[in-house]
């Protein structure tokens, strides 16, 4: 009986003893690792580019007694349209709306009917008053646009990312001078995008469109933002 108690209590102290064994020494000895120490920045990203691409809406606005005779008029009147926009070099033409309510009177009493249909067409900037004049010209009394946009947005973005991130390295680089320590290595990245809304021409009138409608893309910023988190040494 006295061996086993023995051999017992001596296991025990083993067990204890490895436990114990850490205390007193280094997080390294320990197996324990430090973690990093970091530094975050926020970059912006800005590339300007000239509008290359124009999209115009025309449409037709009817007025009928019956609601069969208003959509029926507004349908000829718009073919004359959408057959204006294609000849006058517009692209990639997609109906936009199409409805057609009642008209009523002070008691409530259905008066009429209205109609109306719209589309939208596609061009570069040069033709796009050609676009809005034959739209016109076609019989079209309604007129949006243009919104101007960028046939190469995609890429133009990649640069601003580009951009954003060089910016934020910057940023940290700056942060480092004046705490003394060095940036190191990139440990994270978020991407967090911003696009510019399209510049949109509103036409004031469509009784009385200029001979050839001036169109002046201007400029238009793409933008991207990110975060970056820098471990720092």
């Amino acid at each position: 009986m006295r061996r086993l108690i023995f051999i017992t209590v001596a296991a025990a102290a083993i067990i204890a003893a490895a436990a114990l064994s850490g205390i007193g020494q280094p997080a390294s000895a320990r197996g324990d690792t430090m973690p990093p120490r970091l530094v975050t920045t926020t970059g912006h990203g800005v590339v300007t580019a000239v509008p290359d691409d124009v999209t115009v809406t025309a449409g037709v606005q009817t007025q009928a007694t019956t609601a069969a005779d208003a959509l029926s008029q507004n349908s000829a009147a718009m073919q004359k349209v959408v057959d204006a926009l294609k000849q006058a070099g517009g692209t990639k033409l997609q109906t936009e709306e199409v409805s057609l309510y009642p008209q009523t009177d002070t008691n409530g009493n259905v008066t009429g009917y209205v109609a109306q249909d719209s589309v939208s067409a596609h061009s570069d900037v040069a033709h796009a008053g050609g676009l809005v004049d034959a739209a016109v010209a076609a019989g079209a009394n309604t007129v949006d646009g243009p919104t101007l946009g960028l046939s190469n947005q995609d890429a133009l973005y990649l640069q601003a990312l580009q951009r954003a991130l060089a910016d934020a390295k910057a940023k940290a680089a700056a942060l480092a001078e004046a705490g003394n320590f060095t940036v190191g290595v990139v440990s994270s990245v978020t991407e967090q995008s911003q696009s510019s809304p399209p510049i949109v021409f509103k036409a004031a009138s469509t009784a009385a469109v200029p001979a050839s409608t001036p169109i002046e893309p201007g400029t238009q910023d793409v933008t991207a933002d990110v975060t970056v988190t820098f471990e720092i040494q």
